[in-house]
């Protein structure tokens, strides 16, 4: 592996240092607390639409995402919910057992983009994040923006290949669904619906273990954002450990919040974009086994909810 400080530069430490400002003064994500509520169309009316896409009722064991149905008696993919009720949020699975859930965001927003087609890009795809996985059989679920799939996509087929990886929803170009979300740029809510369905479509044409598993940016939402989100019949997962693994410039520090914070039932968020969370990979071996010396094991993220 390369040396990281060919990899850790002045800028980076420097986004390191406003990051960091940010998540101590600046405002905190929405996370209002919700309780699930039907969402009905009056009698007579069209059905639901999800940002133009029409939602119709589902059919017995059907998710009610355009194109992806379950199995009758089983829910439909993990974390599928009715149509047209308030999404549940979660954070963790049961308190019992040995299993947690190893969750990577993929985030792909413009400016990454561009970045991209400098003459200088930048990785945002940690394929040694990847091939530790691989090579030590451990299970993960993959949160993929929509941009991060279209600009990755050997990946993403190498990713949803394998029995072992879920993936999962975190928008299409990780905007920001409150007004105030950290540095990220606002989607406005007319777009909200189109966004995360578009993603399941374009995750959704490379098979593996889909889920209706949505994550927001930031993890910021509020009561408005799941409102929209509700045609879609899915699950939004925030998360009880938070590593802050973006821009960080050691594996220490998100190791120590890791085991710090681990549970049974936990989910752990992570990052899998190799240039805003150089150190994931280096911190991952070690989490790992920090988890096994805890009689823990890392679980798909529908085992570790207990579908």
């Amino acid at each position: 592996m390369l040396a990281k400080n060919s990899r850790v530069r002045l800028t980076a430490a420097t986004l390191a240092l406003a990051a960091i400002v940010a998540l101590l003064v600046g405002p905190a994500p929405h996370r209002t607390p919700v309780r699930a509520a039907v969402l009905k169309a009056p009698a007579g009316h069209a059905p639901t639409t999800a940002g133009g896409i029409a939602v119709p009722p589902p059919a017995p064991g059907q998710s009610g995402l355009p194109g992806q149905s379950g199995q009758p008696g089983n829910g439909g993919l993990p974390g599928a919910t009715p149509p047209g009720t308030l999404p549940p949020v979660v954070d963790h699975g049961p308190r019992t057992g040995r299993k947690v859930a190893l969750t990577f965001d993929a985030d792909m927003t413009d400016t990454m983009r561009r970045q991209l087609r400098g003459p200088h890009p930048p990785s945002y795809a940690n394929l040694a994040i990847v091939e530790l996985l691989e090579r030590e059989r451990v299970p993960a679920t993959f949160f993929l923006t929509g941009k991060w799939v279209e600009d990755y996509p050997e990946l993403t087929h190498r990713l949803a290949a394998n029995p072992r990886f879920e993936l999962a929803n975190h928008t299409y170009g990780h905007a920001a669904f409150t007004p105030r979300c950290y540095h990220l740029t606002p989607l406005p809510r007319r777009e909200m619906t189109r966004d995360v369905a578009r993603t399941f479509e374009v995750i959704g044409r490379y098979g593996g273990r889909q889920t209706q598993y949505f994550r927001f940016p930031g993890l910021c939402h509020d009561r408005t954002a799941l409102a929209e989100l509700a045609p879609l019949g899915l699950t939004v997962v925030d998360g009880d450990v938070v590593s802050g693994d973006p821009f960080a410039t050691a594996w220490q520090p998100i190791v120590r919040a890791v085991l710090s914070q681990v549970r049974p039932g936990s989910v752990i968020i992570l990052h899998v974009t190799e240039a805003n969370a150089a150190m994931t990979d280096e911190a991952l071996p070690r989490i790992l086994a920090g988890l096994a010396e805890r009689g823990l094991e890392p679980a798909p993220l529908s085992e570790v909810l207990g579908r």
